[in-house]
């Protein structure tokens, strides 16, 4: 690590607590006048850092800016174990990672970014990504098991937010099938899992699961289009937010990912699955058939009862559900 990234550390494991320059020199090993340098590259980041005469400089509490420090230091026992990329601004995380996977990145490695300017949806849509008000990452992993399985993958990440939301926020989060978070009624997370397939044993080389968290309403509101499905966790800022968020969904998705035939993952998501027993729309390409919504079985497959009585059990993919109006 550079003299600024220590700098930070130190911050981030001493927020609220001022520290003299004099200190943070010789605990980094550097000059005051580094120090100095290094203060003023973390505020022209966004850092909120205090400076008083006798008392040394201090990281604001409230300070909501995403960082590797900041991440790390909630992610417990994983700490170390995780590499994490941490950017201002990127195209997509999920492409950041695919050309990480090219380069042979190893298994939980971790894009994350303040932005999108070609943040990804279901479908081929995009995900709307402003500028300090979400967070966007998505987590490569190299897991052995068959493209059927896939789905997992998406429905763990789906526990894993809909958890670390209601543990920080105290608000229950729901799961529409198979892969948005909400809450009140609205979206407040967006999932997309993309993989690479092997052709010589049909497996997959890799996946990454690209997670997109509305943690606050962007300023002057969700544009028109989504203004009345999309939601965020809070309307107002909230100390070290994003970076709770990150080290909190990392951490409960590894977790997840170690055993995704868990019992335990299914319940979390049975319990959480949105308009059980109601009627739904599905949307398979130019078909269109109501239904009522029963549950998912034990695969994740969405199992609804047709008007006749009949059951049926739909898979993911090209599919889209909406409640009946």
């Amino acid at each position: 690590m550079n003299t600024k990234e220590k700098l930070l550390s130190l911050f981030e494991n001493s927020r609220g607590t001022y520290i003299s320059g004099e200190e943070i020199a010789e605990r980094l090993g550097c000059s005051r006048a580094a120090v100095w340098k290094a203060v003023n590259a973390l505020r022209g980041e966004g850092h909120s850092i205090s400076a008083v005469t006798n008392k040394g400089y201090c990281l604001d509490p409230a300070s909501d800016v995403l960082s590797q420090a900041g991440v790390e230091k909630y992610l417990g026992s994983l700490a170390g174990k995780i590499t994490l990329d941490v950017r201002k601004s990127v195209d997509s995380t999920n492409n950041v990672l695919r050309e990480l996977a090219a380069k042979n990145a190893p298994e939980g490695t971790v894009s994350i970014a303040g932005m999108q300017t070609g943040g990804k949806g279901r479908l081929g849509r995009s995900f709307f990504s402003p500028q300090d008000s979400g967070l966007y990452m998505s987590i490569l992993l190299r897991p052995e098991m068959s493209a059927l399985d896939a789905v997992r993958i998406t429905t763990a990440a789906a526990v894993a937010v809909a958890e670390t939301v209601e543990d920080i926020s105290g608000k229950k989060a729901a799961i529409k099938w198979v892969n948005d978070v909400r809450i009140g009624g609205k979206k407040i997370c967006g999932i997309l899992t993309e993989a690479s397939f092997s052709l010589e044993n049909g497996g997959l080389e890799y996946a990454v699961v690209g997670i997109g968290v509305n943690a606050y309403e962007p300023e002057g509101g969700f544009p028109e289009e989504i203004r009345d499905i999309a939601g965020a966790v809070f309307t107002e800022h909230r100390e070290d937010l994003r970076c709770r968020l990150a080290g909190g969904i990392i951490t409960r998705f590894m977790e997840l990912y170690r055993d995704l035939s868990s019992e335990d993952m299914l319940k979390a998501y049975r319990s959480r699955l949105e308009w059980k027993d109601e009627q739904i729309r599905v949307i398979r390409g130019t078909e269109e058939f109501e239904c009522t919504l029963i549950d998912v079985d034990d695969a994740y497959a969405l199992k609804v009862r047709l008007n006749d009585g009949s059951e049926q059990l739909v898979s993911s993919g090209e599919i889209t559900i909406r409640r009946k109006k």
